[in-house]
């Protein structure tokens, strides 16, 4: 187990590999852990030391932060990666980001390109409209009270949207759910919420990659379309048998993409679509 100190409060995260830096950022009311396979998985490439955080208000990181109504947000989690990387000495390494963090992932290539050799981005949303109702009803601080205080509620809901997850991602989430604090619960998934990245993404000119499971009912796989028709460098992967965790659903294929795309040369062509 592995930290530093930031201006937020300790960052967890967590490291195995050797070789050229990547960066795993995980998405809402999750951890680092999500990626543990996948760490392994690219860390027996042997050229690659693997990095997987923990976002502030979730994981092992620091819960009770100094301004809570702005630590929990997408471009104070930007920062958060800013500075891990300023920590560790990594000048610059490609980016992947499950869900929430792959939002976070694209807004730190856009605010800090110099820093960001590849981006990826795993059923994330681009536009906060496309997330589940029950993910946007989150946001709102007196919803998320309720919930906090009446964990049925919670479970209740979490249910229903993993009813069709396998055993193994319901057991991660209601796990990573109990680290999780009611601030970063509710203030993050408010500011992803209202996230729009459409007007942003032209500006994107590095290689970029999307995966999005067809049947996630978490963040709308609309997402791909939006991010293949306003990014200039992007590549499209939709994993048909994949809902919101295509590490865990479809771990071999999820893992095959991702090292075949950190492996592509800076001036392949990545203008695809890959549908099967």
């Amino acid at each position: 187990m592995s930290s530093i100190v930031t201006e937020q409060g300790i960052l967890h995260y967590e490291s195995i590999g050797r070789g050229q830096p990547i960066i795993l950022l995980h998405g809402w009311i999750n951890s680092w852990d999500v990626w543990r396979e996948s760490m392994i998985a690219l860390a027996s490439e042997r050229k690659y030391r693997v990095y997987a955080l923990d976002f502030w208000g979730f994981g092992d990181s620091a819960k009770g932060t100094g301004d809570a109504a702005s630590a929990f947000q997408i471009s104070s989690y930007v920062e958060m990666v800013r500075q891990f990387m300023d920590t560790l000495g990594i000048l610059h390494a490609p980016v992947a980001g499950h869900s929430m963090g792959g939002t976070v992932a694209l807004q730190l290539a856009l605010n800090h390109p110099e820093r960001i050799k590849k981006v990826a981005v795993v059923g994330s949303p681009i536009i906060g409209s496309s997330l589940n109702p029950f993910l946007k009803l989150a946001g709102y601080g007196w919803i998320a009270e309720l919930v906090w205080r009446y964990p049925f509620i919670r479970s209740t809901i979490m249910r229903i949207l993993l009813a069709g997850d396998s055993k193994k991602v319901r057991q991660m989430i209601f796990r990573d759910v109990q680290r999780t604090s009611i601030e970063s619960f509710f203030r993050s998934i408010g500011d992803l919420r209202d996230t729009d990245l459409r007007g942003e993404l032209g500006k994107l000119t590095i290689q970029t990659l999307g995966i999005y499971g067809t049947r996630d009912n978490i963040v709308s796989p609309t997402n791909a379309e939006l991010l293949i028709s306003k990014t200039k460098c992007a590549e499209i992967t939709m994993m048909e048998h994949s809902r919101h965790f295509p590490m865990t659903d479809e771990p071999e294929r999820f893992v095959s993409t991702l090292t075949r795309f950190m492996s592509n040369h800076e001036g392949d062509s990545l203008r695809l679509a890959d549908a099967n």
